[in-house]
């Protein structure tokens, strides 16, 4: 019996170890949705494969990719697309166990606000959920294994570590890459240094793990600028070449050793190039402070990934941040002439990174994508029934969402599925957008059963809904209501957490002026039906309406598919103000157009609607 023990307690090969581990990866391969396009004329706005002609800046139906997601789901999406060993490099700067760093300076109107995490964002990789150290090793081990597959041979991975859990992720990393794979740990030195405390040192650097995955890894040695006065000290030899003598330790600048008569150890030294790069990088940036800071804790400085994306990846070389946060990995490879894939959970993260490209002067089209209504047919599914009818599936889910708005459940009713408090409440699918028809039956039900309160649940909404259900619930004597289910019930931490806000779908108010073959959008008015969800401290910074719209934007020819971003109008540090008037638009053949207006308000939420125009 004792050898039976033994034998079931016997550890098969080095790596790192907790209760429950699994080392199986789930691979949930969903389809993408591109809900956006941005920058892409009125010549090329046709869909284009989502993710043809890999190889090459220039391919052909290549679009570079901004997707809002689990980052786990996404990279599996990918490849079952097809991009296993297809990615040059890949960074990441995964967070841990900081909640501060889910909080991002934000503009309301003329002046910042500090939001806090969200209940999804908080809880998502904090160590403080689930079984602490060991489910956050757990989340990391699954996506590294799912890295290390999207990378080419060729390819590498830089994991930047916080302090914490470095030393475990470089196990991990051993085990998934192989020991032999690292190539370096790179000390990064911020100019600045932690808070002085009474028990410890000020912590003064972060740690880069350097990972390869084959043997040959692109690499392009970095160099740092020399100094004023060692460039003072240089000497040029009979061939041209500039030395210092003696091997100056700690100069870090040896391009060749020569030893001659009479003169000892010559070191060589390129003015040119600069001095060659060790593990400790002092001068690669400082965490940003300038007109480079978005408000973003935990950004890095573009010096930083200048240096890794131009050490490791080419011209053309496809480059990804799964974690990416205010998008700095994608803005450097957009500068730097590389294609790029970024991912995060947090809207606000995409929303930032969106604005952060469309400042890039000449930025390459690209798209925003998510995995949309089959991530929800997923979640429904596989979290609320597997193995049951599909009836019961649906009833499970219906529960659930009127549940999570505080209602209760209500059976005989064909169109009506919960109530709250006076009023009736509607759940649309998971699989589809909400539309009028749908209303109207439900608004229908309420006035046969002499209900005067509805409340319609939808994930996605038809576009320019809003305006025509309004008419329609005064038409049957019930005051309508339409309010998004949050992303948050997908995840249960959020759940658990039982902080979970429906927010009401906000009122857009819209002019087209018209000159000629031209068309102009002026934003009228925006309102935000329900103001006891916005926080006391963003009420006390509101001026006037338009401080509630972060960003807005038009397509001027909405085809019912994608939405082309063609003007767009945003705030910034720099920049805050918000233009209420976009450019005027020329059609440059007649016929009938819709233009839809986007708006993103200050919360990350979306309002549509849409405009016939009638080019004569």
């Amino acid at each position: 019996m004792a050898n039976t023990k033994k034998a079931e307690n016997e550890v098969k090969r080095t790596g790192l170890y907790w209760p429950g581990k699994r080392t199986q990866v789930q691979r949930v391969a969903l389809p993408f949705q591109v809900v956006e396009t941005v920058n892409v004329s009125r010549a090329t706005r046709e869909e284009a494969p989502l993710f043809a002609a890999t190889q090459g800046q220039e391919a052909e139906g290549w679009r570079n990719k901004l997707i809002w997601g689990e980052n786990e789901y996404i990279m599996a999406s990918l490849l079952d697309q097809g991009f296993a060993g297809k990615i040059n490099l890949i960074y990441i700067d995964p967070p841990f166990a900081t909640g501060t760093d889910f909080s991002i300076n934000m503009r309301v109107g003329d002046q910042e606000w500090t939001k806090e995490a969200s209940v999804i964002e908080e809880k998502a990789y904090r160590d403080t959920w689930g079984r602490g150290l060991d489910s956050y090793l757990q989340m990391m081990y699954e996506r590294l294994v799912l890295v290390r597959e999207l990378l080419t041979e060729s390819g590498v991975l830089y994991l930047h570590a916080d302090y914490r859990v470095a030393h475990y992720l470089k196990i991990l990393m051993d085990e998934i890459f192989g020991k032999e794979r690292l190539r370096n740990e790179i000390i990064w030195r911020p100019q600045r240094q932690g808070a002085i405390r009474d028990d410890s040192l000020p912590r003064a650097h972060e740690t880069i793990l350097y990972y390869a995955k084959g043997d040959s890894p692109t690499w392009h040695p970095p160099y740092r600028p020399i100094s004023d006065s060692l460039r003072k000290m240089l000497k040029k030899d009979a061939k041209g070449w500039y030395y210092t003598r003696g091997q100056r330790t700690g100069r870090r600048i040896i391009k060749e050793w020569e030893k001659e008569e009479g003169v000892g150890l010559k070191t060589y030294v390129d003015p040119e190039r600069g001095s060659a790069c060790d593990t400790v990088w002092t001068e690669a940036g400082n965490y940003p402070r300038t007109d480079e800071n978005l408000g973003y804790p935990t950004q890095k400085p573009l010096s930083l990934l200048e240096r890794i994306t131009q050490s490791s990846s080419d011209e053309g070389d496809l480059v990804a941040d799964f974690f990416c946060g205010s998008g700095t990995t994608g803005a450097v490879a957009e500068k730097l002439g590389r294609r790029w894939i970024m991912a995060d959970l947090s809207r606000f993260a995409i929303q930032i990174t969106r604005k952060r490209l469309l400042d890039i002067p000449d930025c390459k089209p690209f798209e925003i994508v998510n995995l949309g209504k089959y991530e929800r047919q997923y979640w429904q599914v596989h979290v609320n029934g597997e193995g049951v009818q599909e009836d019961e599936v649906l009833t499970r889910y219906l529960d659930f969402i009127v549940h999570l708005y505080r209602g209760e459940p209500v059976r005989g009713f064909t169109h009506l599925h919960g109530k709250k408090a006076a009023r009736m409440v509607h759940v649309g699918g998971v699989d589809a957008p909400v539309t009028l028809s749908e209303i109207n039956e439900a608004l229908d039900e309420c006035a046969a059963n002499r209900f005067r309160g509805l409340d319609v649940l939808g994930w996605e909404w038809e576009m320019g809904l809003h305006d025509l259900v309004t008419v329609e619930g005064r038409k049957r004597g019930v005051d309508l209501r339409l309010l998004t289910i949050p992303r948050e019930v997908m995840d249960p931490r959020a759940v658990e957490a039982g902080d979970i806000e429906f927010y009401e779908l906000a009122y857009l108010d819209i002019a087209l002026e018209r000159r000629g073959s031209e068309a102009q959008v002026v934003l009228k008015n925006f309102i935000i039906p329900n103001e006891d969800l916005v926080p006391d401290e963003v009420r006390e910074k509101i001026k006037r309406w338009s401080d509630y719209v972060d960003f807005w934007a038009v397509d001027w020819d909405y085809q019912g598919d994608t939405f082309h971003n063609q003007w767009q109008s945003y705030r910034t540090r720099k920049h805050p103000a918000l233009c209420l008037e976009s450019d005027w638009h020329i059609y440059d053949r007649p016929g009938k157009y819709q233009v839809m207006v986007k708006v993103i308000d200050i919360f990350g939420n979306d309002t549509t609607k849409l405009l016939p125009v009638d080019v004569r």
